[in-house]
C-alpha cells in the first residue's frame, strides 16, 4: 500500500505559528549539547609537552640535569631541532660524568652518550592543561597509538548508533522515544566517564557516549523535517539545527579554556544533556510516523492540540479516507535491506556517503593546525556559521545538486592549493576556506537525504549515510601520522576525496520543490539530468497525485 500525507491535510496548522515555534526552537536547542561534545576530544586527549622523568633522589649537577635529554629533528618544525619527548641520556653515565666533574659539550661530546628510553616516566607541561587522558595515563611515545585510537572508537560508536537508532526509530519506538533515550544515554556515559579508573574504561564509555550522540542528532533532525511545513522546514534542516551545533562547537573552547582538568570538563560537558531532558514534555511525536504505523487516532491528537495552540479551529475530520486505508490492509515493515532492494535507492545511498566522509574527514584534522589550541577549535567552529547560513540560502532556492556540487568543488579545490602554499598564514586561511565550503556541502546533503527517502525509512536511511560517514571519522585521526611522511598529504588526500565527491553529488536525483515522500514507491525514480526538473513542473504533477493502494 502507498501512504502519504498530502500537504493539504496539515495546512490548516499554518507554517510559523505558536506550535511550529516551539518545535523549531526546543528541537533546535537540542542539538546544542552535540556540537559542545562532538570534537571535545581536542582538549580530553590533547598532548602537552613533554620530556623523560629523572629520578627525584637522582644526585647530579644542575648542567648535567639540564642537558639530559638528546636534541633532536622535529619535521613539524621544518627540521629544527627539539628536545626529544622519548629518549634521555643513559642516567649511569650522566652519574657517571657529574661525579667526575666533567661539563657537558665541553669535556664531554653529546653525541657520544648512549641513550635510553623513558624509564621513569614523563614530565607534562602544565601551562596549558592541568590534565588530559594522554598525561594522566602517558599515551606518549609507544603508547602514542593509543591517542587517535581513542576517537576512533569514539566514532565507531558513533557507526553503531547510526546503524541501530534508525531501526529503533522508524520501526519500533519512534522518534520521541529514541530521542530522549539517547540524551539520557548520553548523560549518564559522561557522568561514568569522569571516574574512569583507566584508558580502557574510559574508551568503552566513550564508544557509549558516541552511539548516544549521533542517535540523539539524527532523530532530533528527522523529528523536525516531519512535523514543520515545508518552508519551516527548510529552515530547520539546513541552518537552525546547523546553527545550534556551531554554536555548541563554538562554546566547547571557551569552556576547555577555563576548566583544564580534563574529568571537570567532562563533567561540565555532561550537565546540558541533563537540562534537555525536562524538553520531554513539550516536543510532540512525529504525527506522520504515528500515520505511517497506522496510529491515526494519536497523529489527530498531537495535530488537534497543536490547532490549539496556533488558536485554529481543525476541521472535524483530518484523515478520515487516509485512516480507512490504513484499516484496509495490513503494512509491510521496512527496514535497512530496503535501501537497498531498489537500484536508484542503492545509488543514493552510495553517493550520500561518499560526500558525508569528506566533511568528518577534514573536520578532525582542524585539530593539527599550529597555534593556540583554543583558539584553533574557535576559529574551526566560526567558520561553520556563515556556512550554515549560504546552506540555508542555498537548499531555499537554488538545486539541491549544483549546491552540493559547488560548495564540495570548491572545497576540494581549496585544500588542494594549502600544499602549493608556502606560508602558514595563507596555508591556514585556505584550510579553513575548505572547512567552510565542505560545511556547507555537509549541511545540504544532511537536509538533501532527508527530502529522497520516505517516512518508513528516513530515520533508517539518515543513519545509514551518517553510519558510512562515520568510516572516514575512523580513519581520519590517522591522518595526522602522514604528516610524518609529508605534511602536505592530508590535504591532498582530503581535497581530491572532496572534488570526487563533488563530481559524484551530479549522479544524484532532483528533490527542488518536491514534498517529503511517505513510501519507497513516492521516491524520485529518475538519475542524473532524467530527475531535474523545475520547480513549477514538480509542483503541478505533486497537486495532482492521489493516495494510491
Amino acid at each position: 500500500m502507498n501512504l502519504q500525507i498530502p500537504h493539504a491535510a496539515t495546512a490548516f496548522l499554518g507554517e510559523w505559528g505558536p506550535f511550529q515555534r516551539r518545535v523549531f526552537f526546543l528541537l533546535s536547542l537540542s542539538v546544542v549539547p552535540i556540537g559542545l561534545t562532538a570534537f571535545s576530544i581536542v582538549f580530553l586527549a590533547d598532548t602537552p609537552d613533554h620530556r623523560c622523568a629523572l629520578p627525584a633522589h637522582l644526585n647530579l649537577s644542575a648542567a648535567w640535569r639540564n642537558s639530559s635529554i638528546p636534541l633532536e629533528e622535529d619535521a613539524n618544525r621544518d627540521g629544527a631541532l627539539v628536545p626529544s619527548k622519548c629518549s634521555r641520556y643513559k642516567v649511569e653515565n650522566l652519574l657517571n660524568y657529574s661525579e667526575r666533574g666533567l661539563l657537558p659539550g665541553a669535556d664531554v661530546n653529546l653525541s657520544n652518550v648512549p641513550k635510553e628510553g623513558c624509564l621513569d616516566g614523563w614530565e607534562f607541561d602544565h601551562s596549558v592543561y592541568t590534565s588530559t587522558i594522554v598525561s594522566e595515563w602517558n599515551l606518549v611515545c609507544d603508547e602514542s597509538w593509543k591517542r587517535p585510537l581513542t576517537s576512533s572508537i569514539f566514532f565507531g560508536g558513533v557507526f553503531t548508533g547510526s546503524l541501530i537508532s534508525g531501526q529503533l526509530s522508524d520501526r519500533w519506538f519512534g522518534r520521541k522515544i529514541v530521542m530522549f533515550a539517547t540524551i539520557a544515554l548520553q548523560a549518564v556515559s559522561k557522568f561514568i566517564q569522569v571516574f574512569s579508573p583507566s584508558w580502557i574504561v574510559f574508551c568503552a564509555l566513550y564508544f557509549i557516549v558516541g552511539m548516544g550522540q549521533v542517535s540523539n542528532y539524527i532523530v532530533a533532525f528527522v523529528l523536525g523535517m516531519e512535523v514543520l511545513g515545508p518552508r519551516t522546514r527548510t529552515l530547520f534542516s539546513t541552518a537552525a539545527v546547523s546553527l545550534f551545533f556551531g554554536v555548541g562547537y563554538m562554546l566547547l573552547p571557551l569552556i576547555a579554556f577555563f576548566i583544564t582538568d580534563w574529568r571537570m570538563l567532562l563533567l561540565a560537558l555532561m550537565l546540558p544533556s541533563c537540562l534537555c531532558m525536562p524538553l520531554w514534555w513539550f516536543i510532540p511525536e512525529s504525527p506522520r510516523w504515528l500515520l505511517s504505523q497506522g496510529r491515526t487516532e494519536e497523529a489527530e491528537a498531537i495535530l488537534r492540540n497543536a490547532a490549539e495552540m496556533n488558536n485554529i479551529e481543525p476541521p472535524t475530520v483530518i484523515f478520515s479516507s487516509l485512516q480507512n486505508r490504513v484499516k484496509a490492509k495490513k503494512r509491510r515493515p521496512c527496514n535497512i535491506c530496503d535501501l537497498l532492494r531498489s537500484p536508484n535507492i542503492r545509488w543514493i545511498s552510495i553517493t550520500l556517503n561518499t560526500i558525508t566522509i569528506a566533511y568528518f574527514a577534514l573536520s578532525l584534522n582542524t585539530a593539527n593546525l599550529n597555534g593556540n589550541p583554543y583558539f584553533n577549535c574557535f576559529l574551526s567552529a566560526l567558520m561553520e556559521m556563515p556556512a550554515y547560513v549560504l546552506s540555508w540560502v542555498m537548499f531555499r532556492w537554488c538545486s539541491r545538486r549544483l549546491s552540493v556540487f559547488s560548495s564540495l568543488s570548491s572545497g576540494g579545490l581549496f585544500l588542494l592549493i594549502i600544499h602549493l602554499v608556502p606560508a602558514p598564514a595563507l596555508s591556514i586561511t585556505f584550510e579553513m576556506l575548505g572547512k567552510f565550503a565542505v560545511s556547507t556541502a555537509f549541511a545540504v546533503a544532511y537536509a538533501y537525504t532527508a527530502e529522497l527517502y520516505p517516512t518508513v525509512l528516513r530515520n533508517t536511511a539518515i543513519g545509514a549515510c551518517s553510519t558510512a560517514s562515520r568510516i572516514g571519522s575512523i580513519i581520519a585521526p590517522y591522518f595526522i601520522y602522514l604528516r610524518t611522511y609529508s605534511v602536505s598529504l592530508p590535504y591532498i588526500l582530503m581535497g581530491s576525496l572532496t572534488a570526487v565527491a563533488g563530481l559524484l553529488s551530479l549522479l544524484l536525483p532532483e528533490s527542488f520543490g518536491m514534498p517529503l515522500p511517505d513510501t519507497i514507491s513516492h521516491m524520485q525514480k529518475k538519475l542524473g539530468n532524467k530527475g531535474l526538473r523545475s520547480r513549477g513542473a514538480a509542483l503541478k504533477s505533486i497537486s495532482s497525485y492521489e493516495v494510491q493502494k
